[in-house]
């Protein structure tokens, strides 16, 4: 059965030794101290460790059950929500207004990590509801945001996202549920969505599902669609349950892995519904949405690699096979432990060049949507709209490659259910697909972020790591291991950028080198974020930390990263520079 330990250490680190919060200008994070930090991201870990954690199998193995119209839930799970709901985790970062505990959105990402490690599959359930908290309350009115926002943040209720219809995912134009208006000013809503996570279950008393359709008359395509609350129970006007509204749970889909989680099926067939914002305005709203929900499916595929090299590594400390190539290291046992071994370091290091890697990613971009909405920051907002297609993209595609990884250290151990390593697999694999597929990810960075501003979104980006190592090198510690391979990886991002704009008259040029330049993006955040790390470790131990080992150990697993991981961007400059033939030679008949 495996095991799960929150790395609260490491996540000090990076809030409070490299981010340096407390000295933030961001409103809220002068407030976060490493003594509260440090109590909640405790409490997180131990909640993850003792309930979600040894749920996983449990709901990976028991699955979602369709009875009579009702989703009933792996055995343990109403119990586990009704704990988390009881200490107040739905509404951590939540307006205060509506009940929520107004903490930064930093935390929030800080203590899903840990809990989407324990349970990918039963966080998803919370996940849901805050992205469905965020649309209506940055686009309801005052009186739907009165209404609905404090049973969601107090865990009551939950909420859902209803986008994909059975001919359309990504080409939301096509959707066809319908949106006819009332005279009371609803909307009967009819249609049929899929992949509707959360769509029905029996962990709260009410699912408040938004739900993107078309009024009658209105423009075609995107342009004409609009956003509308449906709840599963109508609700009075004074907050108590009213009718069941005409929605049911059509089916549930058999899945690869997230089995635990209830993706759903779900027909509404003239469904009372209440439009969110203005008419034909829905992908706007929706899009509030986006860019946290794809910055927390990064966190599912990162989060999902870390609980598989924790795996990884204890069976690697345990297993005993043949001996070291320099001579016994465990001479009074019968074989040496498997780590002792260069291929299985290699692996190991792999796996923790990018875990820790990717957290400080996803804390960074974290901070920068606090600092976008709490500052008003539009240099923030802009930055990390240009960053989401990366975090969702690269840490996805990462981190399920890690969870591989991570399997094969076990050998044969790792493709057998008991041991756990094939479940974190399974599960970190939808995390390329949903949320936008990773490859729809790169065309929105190469065809619409690059261009952002101007262009000036992406020279800040390239100004802010020019900065960072002019600022630094007088740093001889950081400038061979750090800064060298950075400078270099810097202007491998550049000369594919530039590459692109030469090409714009052939789109084909870009796109079909969108994907590794999303990987050439992603290397070098990491190659920053290590950077910025090894710095943090390196003045700690200068000032006299007593905590050597930590440190010491995080600069020479940067140093793997900057001189095994971080080349990766020469590879991709020359598969995109390589530019479209060989990718569109080929007439579709012929592949």
């Amino acid at each position: 059965m495996p095991s799960y330990s929150a790395p609260t250490r490491d996540m000090q680190f990076i809030l409070h030794d490299v981010m340096n919060i407390t000295a933030s200008d961001i409103p809220g994070y002068g407030e976060l101290n490493r003594d509260f930090t440090g109590a909640i991201l405790d409490e997180a870990g131990k909640l993850a460790e003792n309930v979600l954690a040894p749920l996983n199998a449990v709901g990976d193995r028991q699955g979602c059950r369709l009875e009579n119209g009702v989703v009933r839930t792996p055995d343990g799970f109403k119990a586990a929500y009704g704990k988390m709901r009881a200490a107040g985790w739905m509404g951590l970062d939540a307006n205060p207004d509506y009940g929520g505990q107004g903490m930064p959105y930093l935390l929030h990402i800080a203590t899903g990590e840990i809990f989407v490690s324990a349970n990918m599959a039963f966080n998803m359930y919370l996940g849901l509801t805050h992205g469905a908290i965020a649309a209506i309350h940055t686009h309801g009115s005052d009186a739907q945001k009165a209404l609905y926002l404090p049973p969601m943040i107090e865990g009551s209720w939950s909420g859902t996202m209803n986008l994909t219809e059975p001919q359309c995912g990504t080409d939301l134009g096509l959707i066809r549920t319908k949106a006819e208006p009332k005279e009371d000013g609803s909307y009967k809503i009819s249609g049929q969505k899929i992949w509707i996570s959360a769509g029905e279950h029996d962990l709260t008393d009410n699912i408040i599902h938004l739900v993107l359709a078309k009024i009658p008359g209105g423009p075609e395509g995107v342009k004409g669609i609009s956003l509308f609350i449906v709840p599963k129970v109508l609700v009075n006007d004074d907050g108590s349950p009213g009718a069941r509204n005409t929605l049911s749970c059509g089916g549930l889909e058999q899945k690869m892995g997230i089995h635990g989680n209830a993706t759903c099926v779900m027909n509404y067939d003239g469904a009372t519904g209440y439009l969110v914002g203005e008419m034909h305005k829905g992908m706007r709203a929706m899009f509030t949405m986006m860019n946290e929900a794809r910055l927390g499916v990064g966190l599912q595929g990162y989060a999902q690699g870390v609980v598989a090299y924790q795996n990884a590594l204890t069976f690697a400390q345990d297993r005993l096979q043949g001996r070291a190539v320099t001579g016994a290291e465990a001479p009074g046992k019968p074989a040496d432990p498997i780590i002792v071994h260069p291929d299985v370091r290699r692996n190991l290091m792999d796996q923790k060049a990018f875990v820790e890697g990717a957290r400080a990613f996803a804390f960074w971009g974290a901070s920068l949507i606090d600092r976008a909405r709490r500052s008003d920051d539009a240099e923030a907002d802009a930055l990390i709209s240009l960053l989401i297609p990366v975090l969702k993209g690269f840490l996805t595609d990462k981190g399920f490659e890690t969870t591989v990884l991570a399997q094969q250290t076990l050998g044969g151990s790792g493709f057998t259910r008991d041991w756990g390593l094939e479940q974190f697999v399974r599960d970190a694999r939808i995390t390329m697909i949903y949320e936008g597929t990773n490859g729809i990810q790169s065309l929105d960075l190469v065809g619409r972020k690059l261009g952002l501003n101007g262009g000036k979104t992406v020279m800040g980006f390239f100004d802010l790591l020019k900065t960072f190592l002019r600022e630094n090198e007088d740093n001889t510690a950081l400038k061979t291991g750090f800064l060298d391979p950075l400078k270099a990886a810097s202007k491998d991002l550049q000369s594919a950028a530039i590459y692109f704009m030469q090409n714009l008259k052939n789109p084909n040029a870009a796109l079909s080198g969108s994907y590794d330049f999303m990987h050439l993006f992603g290397h070098v955040c990491l190659g920053l974020m290590w950077a910025r790390m090894a710095r943090a470790s390196m003045a700690a131990l200068a000032a006299g930390d007593t905590d050597i080992a930590f440190h010491e150990t995080k600069i020479a697993t940067g140093r793997h990263y900057m001189a095994r991981l971080l080349p990766a961007t020469g590879l991709h400059l020359a598969r995109i520079t390589s530019g479209p033939q060989t990718v569109m030679e080929l007439e579709a008949a012929n592949f």
